[in-house]
């Protein structure tokens, strides 16, 4: 097992290291004609950038830029809980900094905006693999991606999605004996306040996996107590896990961590000292903090922009060893 706490020294360092290499970053914003998934997608590109707000964040691309590079590889995103495609932005632009096409989706009924089927959680995979096949058959750069080449990244309950999307298969009964012994569970009293299903109900949907994945980073798995040996035997790809050292919405043991025992093959894996849930959520503007302090809010000894320096280039560094052209 690799248990990494990344040192502060090093936070100066990938930062210069980031900059150095960093060239810019093409953007578009659009839905997918047959299924209206929403779907940000960042990209290398060499359009002029500017600065640009969409809702209650700004960043700096090129709306629309022509596409750079070839045989680029692809990283598909699934945001958390009531969260969107921007939820990891920050990510999305450092990863298309450092040569990848980056498609985030706002899964549909789990947004920011509607919540109207959040509790039905196996919807997700199939909407990631919409996603994967718009870009690499109908996109207007898919002749530029690497369909070889395709990771997933996820946190919280995209982090349970990407864990469906490469081989797992969650039992769902679990869920039901798990909520009688901590009622208090994030995961339980979102159930417990729904009226459409029981948790028993859910394990009669099927899941999904997706072939096409060939590297995954999971942060802060919701459900992870649902995914047995037997349930992640069939995981055979590289996955770097990610688990915030203080996270009281999904508690230690039974999320990361019962993933981390469950997996076939030991995943580099990264407790962050301090860390909250939301810590793993691009840092903060001012006018975001304001409307959404729960997610925002770090512990005050706790730097979530240092924090995301080196977690992004963590990423970049995974995916550049588990990616490999020809692979």
């Amino acid at each position: 097992m690799k248990n990494r706490r990344i040192p502060a020294y090093a936070l100066t360092i990938l930062f210069a290291l980031g900059a150095n290499l960093a060239q810019a970053v093409g953007f578009q914003h659009l839905k997918l004609d047959a299924s209206e998934l929403e779907v940000g997608i960042w990209y290398p590109s060499v359009g002029q950038t500017t600065s640009q707000s969409m809702g209650l964040i700004t960043q700096n691309v090129a709306v629309d830029g022509p596409v750079e590079g070839s045989r680029l590889p692809l990283i598909v995103i699934s945001h958390g809980t009531g969260s969107s495609f921007l939820g990891h932005y920050d990510t999305a632009i450092a990863l298309a900094e450092a040569g990848y096409v980056v498609a985030s989706v706002t899964h549909t009924g789990d947004n920011y905006a509607d919540q109207s089927r959040s509790i039905f959680i196996m919807d997700r995979p199939k909407q990631i693999s919409l996603v994967i096949d718009y870009i690499i058959h109908a996109w207007n750069g898919h002749t530029q991606v690497d369909p070889m080449r395709i990771g997933m990244f996820g946190f919280s309950a995209g982090g349970f999605t990407t864990l469906v999307n490469i081989g797992g298969v969650p039992d769902l009964r679990r869920i039901a004996p798990f909520c009688k012994e901590h009622i208090g569970d994030f995961a339980c009293q979102m159930l417990a306040r729904s009226s459409d299903t029981k948790p028993n109900s859910l394990a009669t949907q099927s899941a999904i996996s997706d072939a096409r994945i060939k590297a995954a980073v999971v942060a802060a798995p919701a459900l992870g107590f649902t995914f047995s040996r037997e349930g992640l035997q069939n995981v055979t790809i590289p996955v770097q896990l990610w688990r915030a050292e203080d996270d009281n919405l999904l508690p230690n043991p039974w999320y990361a961590e019962a993933v981390r025992l469950a997996l076939p093959q030991a995943p580099d894996y990264h407790v962050i000292p301090k860390a909250g849930h939301f810590d793993f959520l691009a840092p903060c503007t001012e006018a975001l903090l304001a409307r959404a302090p729960a997610i925002c809010t770090s512990a005050p000894d706790f730097n979530r922009k240092a924090f995301h320096v080196a977690f992004n280039a963590s990423i970049i560094e995974f995916f550049g060893r588990t990616l490999k052209s020809g692979n």
